[in-house]
């Protein structure tokens, strides 16, 4: 993914400009992920964090938990991007 394609994306995110409250604790995560449920670029945040091994906040509607989980059963995936957005990593 190119510098331009990620700008392009993250300026379309419903949860622009509200960063410290994607990273939230316990019971506030179900606010957090409620942001992402009608956001337009979920799949393209979900795949960033899951390609990035982004440990940390709520990305694409699931928490860090959920990420780590689901990278646990699909080891078979190496683009992310591929799955959830239907391009090659790096296009």
């Amino acid at each position: 993914m190119t510098f331009v394609d990620t700008e392009d994306w993250t300026l379309q995110a419903k949860c622009r400009g509200m960063q410290d409250k994607l990273f939230p604790h316990g019971a506030d995560q179900k606010r957090a992920r409620a942001v992402c449920m009608a956001c337009a670029v979920r799949s393209q945040c979900l795949a960033e964090a899951l390609d990035n091994r982004i440990e940390w906040g709520v990305w694409g509607g699931m928490t860090e938990r959920e990420r780590r989980q689901l990278l646990r059963q699909r080891t078979d995936i190496s683009s992310w991007q591929s799955v959830l957005c239907g391009k090659p990593k790096g296009k």
